[in-house]
């Protein structure tokens, strides 16, 4: 091919997505901190999907509405740092071909030049060794290849080529990377998707591979790409909507054991507008999915229902268009609720913050935090999710506490990308659920915009943070040996201290390296495999320990993380 329209970049674009998805657990492995996060791969993976979908039915044959709408589906859905730059790269690839309606290999080496640079301003201080050297090196290494009777097989060829070539040196940008012995996560998920893309440009197309729990891609039947996720949460609905409560079982019911990420992971490939929530042995789950019986035969091998609805959205939006009234209740409070609140005038101040567990939930809600971001370690909200809690809030000055590393970028994008020019975001950098307490105490409504971020980013200092959570593989890091299912104490720069089998030997290890002889306060928040029957000891033991220093024990509910723990 010498030259390639909208429907040729679109074919390239779901290839190199649908490969992804076949290929984000392999990319998850190559995750260096051994901590059951929003992994890499998954957060790349979400946010490929949702470019997708946006051009998933579109026959545009005008190659820049095709670049345009995959961008703007990246930026919506981009989740986790990973995903944001992933974004980024595809909008500088949008930019380099603007106003084009059809492109030349040339053409297209410059666009990836654009998404280069596009990716390098997006980051504050941009780490050699990760995604941004591989689209770095790729891209300029294929200007240097690239002659002119060169067809775009060949070109997409080179790009992966210098692609692996970059991903292969990682290791020795970046020290960390040598000391566990992988390759850069973010590259090699970036690899993968111009792996796809250049399949593509040679006939190959690649569809997306479904696994069943326990599959994997050696015994996985092919089935259609974005079975399920063809969904958009703007379109209130073309599918089903699908609702179920699941009491979990056991062995001796022939059911298999409950891990709650892997279930999301399952939802999120084959549906949205995914709400999860488990009560000890109850789990209740909300999707949006064109393949509800799929949902249901995997959710049952799990436990047993206790109560089932499927709406059929397409059918209640045919019905809407023409004059019905809407049968869904849920969907019609919400729509209620955001009509009212256009007519309300808009209120000076709001916060958002990212929380996961209902005791967190509960301290954000007494700080004065209006809306409430579902999200955290296990699974990264999207730049969607802030731009809809923007528009919730309905206030002018908005200020958002990610209170998570991996989420910050998401949150700034979201800031940039609301089409509300009633409402200005700011995000506070809070890293850790402990900093984005610390500076909400700090807001002030008598304070103007300007002094309130400042003392609020200055607030972020004032405390130090660590965590428990277990540990999901063997490895070593910074010369601690790594066990799995041990519990690690982690200090909030993610620097591990110890690995030990016990989780309260763990929460003593991480507090012993915060405190110092300035410290007069200590704030444990326990997660979900801490009884409250356990607060007490907990207390007692560390006001035993530590007799001048304030001792604060609350019940967060957190997953994942069995202890979160601010030193001031």
């Amino acid at each position: 091919m010498k030259t390639i329209n909208g429907q040729d970049l679109k074919q390239l674009f779901l290839s190199g997505a649908n490969n992804l998805f076949n290929h984000y657990p392999e990319i998850d492995q190559l995750n260096v901190f051994p901590v059951p996060d929003g992994d890499t791969g998954m957060n790349m993976n979400l946010t490929m999907t949702s470019g997708a979908k946006e051009i998933q039915n579109r026959n545009d044959t005008d190659i820049s509405e095709i670049a345009k709408a995959f961008s703007k589906g990246l930026l919506m859905g981009a989740r986790g740092n990973s995903g944001v730059i992933t974004s980024q790269i595809f909008k500088g690839f949008s930019v380099g071909i603007e106003g084009k309606q059809q492109i030349t290999v040339r053409e297209m080496v410059d666009a990836f030049i654009s998404a280069k640079e596009v990716a390098y301003k997006a980051v504050m201080k941009p780490v050699e060794g990760t995604i941004l050297t591989v689209i770095r090196e790729s891209s300029s290494a294929l200007v240097e290849r690239i002659k002119k009777d060169t067809s775009f097989e060949t070109a997409l060829d080179i790009l992966l080529e210098e692609a692996k070539k970059s991903l292969d040196h990682t290791p020795d940008l970046l020290p960390i990377l040598k000391e566990v012995g992988v390759v850069d996560s973010g590259g090699a998920g970036l690899c993968v998707i111009f792996e796809g893309m250049a399949k593509a440009a040679h006939g190959k197309f690649v569809e997306r591979i479904q696994l069943d729990a326990g599959q994997t891609n050696d015994s996985a039947v092919l089935a259609s790409p974005y079975a399920g996720a063809k969904i958009s949460e703007d379109e209130e609905g073309y599918g089903y909507c699908t609702q179920f409560i699941l009491r979990l079982g056991g062995p001796n019911d022939g059911k298999k054991p409950f891990i709650e990420k892997r279930f999301q992971n399952f939802l999120s490939g084959h549906g949205n507008s995914i709400v999860l929530v488990r009560d000890d042995d109850i789990v209740k789950v909300h999707v949006h999915t064109l393949t509800p019986g799929t949902m249901l035969n995997y959710a049952q091998n799990y436990g047993e229902f206790l109560t089932i609805t499927i709406e059929n959205m397409s059918e209640e939006h045919h019905n809407i268009e023409n004059g019905a009234v809407a049968t869904d209740m849920a969907g019609n409070i919400e729509r209620a609720k955001a009509e009212k609140a256009k007519e309300e005038p808009y209120k000076e101040y709001g916060l958002i913050a990212v929380s996961s567990g209902s005791g967190l939930d509960e301290m954000f809600k007494e700080l004065g935090v209006d809306v409430i971001v579902g999200g955290g370690q296990t699974m990264n909200p999207s730049t969607e999710d802030f731009v809809k809690a923007l528009e919730k809030v309905h206030a002018k000055h908005v200020f958002i506490y990610p209170n998570n590393s991996n989420i910050v970028m998401a949150a700034s994008q979201a800031c940039e990308v609301i089409d509300n020019t009633k409402t200005v975001g700011q995000v506070v950098p809070s890293k850790t659920i402990l900093q984005g307490i610390t500076s909400l105490m700090q807001f002030s409504p008598d304070l103007s915009p300007e002094d309130n971020f400042d003392n609020m980013k200055s607030a972020l200092k004032d405390v130090k943070s660590g965590s428990v959570t277990y540990a999901i593989k063997d490895t070593d890091i910074d010369g601690v040996h790594i066990t799995k299912d041990y519990y690690m104490a982690m200090a909030d720069d993610k620097s591990i201290i110890s690995c030990v089998p016990d989780k309260y030997q763990s929460l003593n290890d991480i507090i012993d390296a915060l405190v110092d002889e300035d410290s007069y306060m200590i704030t444990v928040i326990y997660g979900q495999d801490v009884s409250a029957n356990e607060e007490k000891e907990i207390k007692d033991a560390l006001e035993e320990k530590y007799p001048d220093l304030d001792i604060d024990v609350k019940n967060g509910g957190q997953p994942v993380y069995s202890f979160l723990i601010g030193v001031e």
